[in-house]
């Protein structure tokens, strides 16, 4: 009894529920509360839902009721039960395909009773936890998927848009359209064309008024226009017809074969689930990437997949189209400013709302407008975007394969299709290697591209065995795998080649593959052991920015086993080995320098320096040498034959953690950089002025023809610290005080002399020193206007100036632009950068 009744819990539960004496009574239950921008949310993405729900369960050849019905379950459960707060589940244009062949070949109530299976299959994987597994799917075949359904369904559409009726097959529907195209419907088509036209110029309306407008949803208006001048037209269209709730169909058994009903079962499994959880990842960064709201949540991919599950489960039983994730409805709830799932529950109630409700309304609509709306939302489902982007991935063979076998043979079969040309196109891959002998100047290259198999084994022995004994050999490594028999031939040949005297160099490997040079074995460790190689490359496990990162991979040498503690010819101190930062020679109050306790009692000073500084800069200027020089080399021969031609000044603070080539992703010749304490531009004739920093400018704008002056400042600047802590008189003029005057204007700044103080989108500045950091770049860039070249340039229209912010700590950007007469660092991200 005790096990299931803790006493003392129970007890001391009762206590902290007590009412205290002499305190107010303990506050009612919370109220359930919807926020503003959820309600906001909600409308805007009940405004999409309602025709595109008719439209589709018109694609599909289901009861228009469908429709409505699987939008109103789609908000209602999978957005209380589902995993992405954000995403707006209901029928999507995705499962067009899928639903109308199985209504085709099964008839709607056993389709209901399928979509009822189909969740089940959901709940199923959902418990299994195997959400993530979808997300191995290539998004080429993901892609290639959706722009077939796509051709499918806007081929089918347009049938309805010429005022006829569509086939079962594209190849029957494009057999069919010369002779849709020798009858048209002049009414039908008039209509769609009008819902075409507003679909494509609603969201281009411009000015002020149209930033309002624009606000209602294009379908919506398409719709809602071409209903009405057809209307007012007197037009005779078949229309939405909407039959009673009490003659609507719900699910039956399900009757046909069985190996048949299985396969319509994993297929709309399949479809359902996988446009889901892509719908959910893609959520999560249209979430992340926004401003303004407060957080939310990332998704639960698994719980995702039983919310999905329950849904299709009641909209089949309730006699609703099967239920997905829809990308449409979902970002524009993200941009709508949805902060909570209430927002997709609240689309749902409305949509009941609307099908008990505007019934009467609804039936004015024709069925060629909801046609031109469906046949538009098909052509936008094959994105110029995602073939760009398999192209640039080479896989526009999967992507290409994939679509065709949708389109030709159906869903299940063009993926089936397509996962096996992405296993067929990934094994072509891994066992295509080229590799080349030539002899440049003495030294024998071998140069291996791709990954090196057992499978390339023989032509790799092959290519070695052209290189003389004797001979100095530089093996280059361009691929990212190496199995076990390449690299037992690679390295027997290598340990055989320098045995008879020559000398061999492997180059382009990966961090952490590593074939060791005989002389750094010993004797009790086997070829390519860490413990044995050389003190510089072993057991290193660093990442591609380990060039630049103040990060060591040399192992402590070893000591004798009276005294183990680390001194100074490793290079770490105590504290390093228990912090966890892998040996980078720094101690606690890192300087780069050890005490003399961790030394051992030795006098470590000078050794220590030595470690620290001497051989951490042969260290690295070795890498260079070895790994980034030759991939450099032919470029840095260019820029030295015809000069340097950056197209920006970068100018900075000196602040290590400032890495200006990383920040603009430059490389040699692109940035003419000038750095100093504070990022300071000191105005013309200011006295103490830097002549340098004014004969760079010069320099940039007159000499170089630099197009554009980038004034960037960071987050926790100690120049602008030590502006805050020095900002009264008096001190002792030392060169730092003099060079920070420069500084004084941006403390103004700050406090409103020169206008409201920047800030940064979608939050406050986080101190004082970031405030003022903000307020130093715009004030700086008020500096180089004031010179003669920068100001000259200006006018002629021959120079752009921008301020950047980085923060340091968030690794994020923050370019500056002007707002309602403000000056706002705004964020940028990737989204921003696609082309």
């Amino acid at each position: 009894m005790s096990a299931c009744v803790p006493a003392r819990a129970a007890d001391s539960d009762r206590t902290e529920r007590a009412h205290p004496p002499h305190s107010p009574p303990p506050p009612g239950p919370r109220r359930f509360r919807v926020a503003s921008a959820d309600m906001s949310a909600a409308v805007a993405v009940f405004l999409i839902a309602l025709p595109l729900s008719l439209g589709i369960a018109l694609a599909t050849g289901a009861p228009l009721q469908a429709g409505l019905v699987a939008a109103a379950v789609g908000g209602l459960v999978a957005g209380r039960i589902g995993g992405s707060p954000l995403q707006v589940s209901g029928p999507a244009a995705g499962l067009t395909v899928v639903t109308a062949d199985l209504i085709q070949h099964y008839g709607w109530r056993t389709t209901c009773a399928i979509t009822v299976l189909a969740g089940l299959a959901q709940l199923g994987l959902g418990c299994l936890r195997v959400a993530r597994g979808a997300l191995a799917v290539s998004p080429a075949i993901v892609h290639g998927m959706l722009a077939g359904i796509g051709v499918t369904i806007a081929v089918a559409q347009l049938h309805i848009v010429l005022g006829g009726t569509p086939q079962s097959s594209v190849p029957d529907n494009l057999r069919a359209l010369p002779a849709q195209l020798a009858n048209l419907h002049p009414a039908a088509l008039s209509v769609s064309l009008l819902t075409l036209t507003l679909l494509l110029l609603w969201p281009r309306l411009p000015g002020r008024a149209g930033r309002l407008l624009r606000a209602v949803p294009a379908a919506l208006v398409a719709v809602a226009g071409a209903t009405a001048i057809a209307t007012a037209a007197g037009l005779v269209l078949p229309k939405v017809d909407l039959p009673s709730w009490r003659n609507h169909a719900l699910a039956g058994l399900p009757e046909g074969p069985v190996l048949g009903l299985a396969a319509a079962v994993l297929t709309t499994t399949l479809v359902c689930s996988v446009q889901s959880l892509l719908g959910a990842v893609a959520v999560d960064k249209l979430v992340s990437g926004r401003s303004g709201p407060g957080p939310v949540g990332r998704s639960d991919l698994d719980r995702e997949l039983l919310g999905q599950g329950a849904a299709n489960i009641v909209s089949g039983s309730l006699g609703g189209l099967p239920v997905a994730g829809v990308a449409v409805r979902s970002s524009a709830n993200v941009r709508a400013g949805a902060v909570s799932r209430n927002s997709t529950m609240l689309h749902g109630v409305l949509v009941v709302a609307a099908a008990l409700l505007l019934v009467p309304l609804l039936e004015f609509i024709p069925l060629a407008s909801l046609a031109a709306l469906v046949m538009a939302v098909g052509i936008q489902m094959v994105s110029l975007h995602h073939i760009r982007t398999v192209t640039r991935h080479r896989e526009v063979l999967v992507y290409a394969v994939t679509t065709l076998g949708v389109v030709s043979l159906g869903v299940l079969e063009g993926v089936a299709l397509g996962i096996a040309v992405a296993v067929a196109v990934a094994l072509h891959r891994l066992t295509r290697t080229r590799i080349t002998h030539q002899v440049e100047e003495g030294v024998h290259h071998v140069h291996v591209r791709g990954q090196l198999t057992f499978l390339a084994v023989p032509r790799l022995s092959r290519a070695l065995h052209l290189v003389p004994q004797g001979a100095g050999a530089v093996v280059a490594l361009d691929g990212s795998f190496m199995d076990h028999a390449a690299f037992e031939a690679l390295q027997d040949w290598q340990n055989t080649h320098t045995a008879q005297g020559g000398t061999v160099e492997i180059t382009g490997r990966r961090a952490g593959v590593r074939i060791a040079e005989p002389a750094a074995l010993s004797s009790t460790h086997p070829v390519g052991d860490p413990q044995a190689a050389d003190a510089s490359d072993a057991d290193c496990r660093c990442r591609p920015w380990t060039a630049w990162r103040n990060h060591q991979c040399e192992r402590p040498r070893p000591l004798p086993d009276t005294d183990r503690r680390p001194g100074p010819a490793d290079g770490r101190t105590a504290a390093d080995g228990a912090d966890g930062t892998g040996g980078t020679g720094r101690s606690a109050d890192g300087v780069g320098r050890t005490d003399k306790a961790a030394d051992g009692g030795r006098n470590g000073g000078t050794e220590q320096r030595e470690s620290t500084g001497g051989s951490r800069l042969v260290r690295g200027i070795s890498t260079f040498q070895r790994n980034t020089a030759p991939l450099v080399r032919g470029e840095l021969a260019r820029l030295a034959r015809e000069g340097q031609r950056p197209a920006q000044l970068f100018l900075t603070c000196a602040d290590s953690r400032v890495v200006t080539s990383m920040i603009t992703s430059s490389g040699p010749g692109d940035l003419f950089v000038v750095r100093n304490v504070g990022n300071l531009v000191p105005p013309p004739g200011a006295e103490s002025g830097d002549d340098s920093v004014a004969a760079a400018i010069e320099y940039a704008v007159d000499v170089l023809a630099v197009r554009s002056i980038t004034v960037c400042g960071h987050s926790g600047c100690g120049a602008m610290q030590a502006l805050l802590d020095d900002s009264g008189p008096g001190g002792a003029p030392t060169p730092l005080r003099r060079w920070l005057r420069h500084g004084q204007p941006s403390l103004k700044h700050v406090e409103g002399v020169s206008g409201p103080p920047p800030r940064l989108t979608g939050r406050q500045p986080a101190d004082a020193v970031e405030e003022l950091c903000l307020a130093n770049v715009v004030q700086q860039l008020e500096h180089l206007r004031a010179h003669e070249s920068v100001a000259r340039a200006l006018k002629d229209g021959a120079l752009e100036l921008h301020g950047l912010y980085f923060h340091v700590g968030e690794a994020q950007a923050y370019l500056l632009t002007e707002r309602d007469e403000e000056r706002v660092f705004d964020r940028v991200r990737a989204v921003d950068l696609a082309w």
